[in-house]
């Protein structure tokens, strides 16, 4: 899906060290990030993108990631990939994301 997007999709894995910086770009630019490998927890710095706490500077957005402030672009999409069989997040994780499971076999939905 991501490939024909005019401003590009990023792949990051969620152990990188450069994962931030990457989120940063991707902000700024509007890119598609997705972050592969994600764990039963959240990373805390990714808070506010989770909760789109973006607010209004100007004629567009501004949201704060650690200690920056960074120019929102509205075409910037995260997805979260995890290789969990069977994923259980916190109740407060699930408030903030919408969890879609690939792995469900159309014999499984019609049980």
């Amino acid at each position: 899906m991501g490939k024909d997007v005019e401003t590009g999709f990023e792949s990051y894995k969620a152990s990188e060290t450069n994962l931030l910086r990457g989120l940063e770009i991707c902000i700024q630019f509007g890119r598609w990030c997705l972050i592969e490998n994600v764990g039963e927890s959240l990373d805390p710095a990714l808070e506010p993108i989770l909760l789109q706490q973006k607010t209004k500077s100007g004629s567009g957005f501004v949201i704060k990631l650690g200690d920056k402030s960074i120019t929102y672009d509205l075409n910037f999409k995260l997805f979260l990939c995890t290789t969990l069989p069977n994923p259980h997040y916190s109740p407060e994780s699930q408030v903030k994301i919408s969890l879609l499971n690939f792995a469900i076999t159309q014999f499984g939905l019609e049980e």
